[in-house]
C-alpha cells in the first residue's frame, strides 16, 4: 500500500510559484533541482468546457527531489503541472491564460520519489479568467511549478518549467432530437429534428452551431446498437430536420462527434411508436 504523505489543495487563481516567484528576490529563480515526470492531464483526452459548470481533469505525475531533501520533509518542497498559453511567467504571475490545479495526493515511492494524483480546476464563471474568450479553445502548453524551501520556511528556489506536452480546451456542444408525429403508422414518413448549440465562452451562452455534419441514428425496440441512418447538416441557427420512413419501433438521436474546437455531443433519444 503507498504512503500517503500529504494533500495540496489550490483555491487561488494564481499558482502558488508564480506568486512565489514575483515576491522573491530575483537570485532565488534558480535551479530547484526537482524533477517532475511521467505527466498526465485527462487520461491523454481533450479537455471540454461549457458555459457555468466546473471542470475537474484526472492530473498525474511524478516528483523526484534533488540532494538534501526527502519526502519525510514534505513540506520543504513543492512541485505540479499546469496549463498556460502565451508567456508562461505572465499566465503564473497574473492568472489570465492560466489552468491551476485544483487538488492532489502524493505518496511516498522512497525517500526521494512520489506519486501524486488529483485534478485541475477549470471555472468558466465570468467572474473567472481561465476561459472568457473563444480563442481559448486551443491547444495549451503544459507547465510545471518548482519550489524548494529552507528550513526556516523561507523560498531557496523556484522556476517555472515548460513541458513538449500540450493539451486541447474544446468548446462543450449540445444537440437536442424531437421526431414526430407519434404514434406513426408503418411506412410513413417521420420528420426528425434539433438543434445543436455549443459553448460561447464570451457571453457565457450556447449559441446556434451553424453548417455542421450530424448523424441520425437509430436503434431498434429490443436492440442495444444504435446505427447511424441519415446525415444532416445544422442551418446557421444550428437547427436540424430531415425525414425517414418508420418501420419499426425504436429510437432516434441526433450525434455529432465534434471538431478541434468543439467536444462532441449525443442527443437524449426520442422513442417512436410504429403501429
Amino acid at each position: 500500500m503507498r504512503t500517503s504523505r500529504r494533500t495540496i489543495a489550490v483555491t487561488t487563481l494564481v499558482g502558488a510559484l508564480g506568486l512565489s516567484v514575483l515576491n522573491a528576490p530575483a537570485a532565488q529563480a534558480a535551479d530547484t533541482g526537482i524533477t517532475v515526470s511521467d505527466i498526465v492531464i485527462n487520461n491523454g483526452k481533450p479537455i471540454v468546457v461549457g458555459t457555468s459548470k466546473v471542470v475537474e481533469p484526472a492530473l498525474s505525475f511524478k516528483v523526484k527531489l534533488p540532494a538534501g531533501y526527502s519526502t519525510d520533509d514534505p513540506f520543504a518542497y513543492d512541485a505540479h503541472p499546469f496549463l498556460y498559453r502565451g508567456s508562461i511567467k505572465t499566465a503564473a504571475e497574473t492568472g489570465n491564460n492560466y489552468i491551476q490545479a485544483g487538488s492532489y495526493t502524493c505518496y511516498e515511492i522512497d525517500s526521494k520519489r512520489t506519486e501524486c494524483e488529483g485534478n485541475l480546476y477549470i471555472d468558466p464563471h465570468p467572474s473567472q479568467e481561465q476561459v472568457d474568450s473563444n480563442s481559448d479553445a486551443t491547444n495549451w502548453k503544459v507547465g510545471v511549478s518548482l519550489l524548494l524551501f529552507k528550513a526556516n520556511g523561507q523560498l531557496k528556489a523556484s522556476e517555472l518549467e515548460t513541458r513538449s506536452l500540450t493539451v486541447p480546451l474544446k468548446r462543450a456542444a449540445k444537440a437536442t432530437t424531437n421526431a414526430s408525429p407519434e404514434p406513426v403508422t408503418k411506412g410513413k414518413p417521420i420528420t426528425v429534428t434539433g438543434k445543436l448549440t455549443r459553448a460561447n465562452w464570451g457571453t457565457k451562452k450556447y449559441d446556434g452551431y451553424g453548417g455542421r455534419t450530424v448523424s441520425l441514428q437509430f436503434r431498434a425496440k429490443g436492440t442495444d446498437t444504435y446505427k447511424t441512418v441519415k446525415k444532416a447538416t445544422t442551418s446557421s441557427t444550428g437547427s436540424l430536420k430531415t425525414t425517414v420512413t418508420a418501420s419499426v419501433d425504436g429510437s432516434y438521436r441526433w450525434v455529432y462527434h465534434g471538431n478541434s474546437t468543439t467536444g462532441a455531443t449525443t442527443s437524449t433519444a426520442d422513442y417512436i411508436d410504429v403501429r
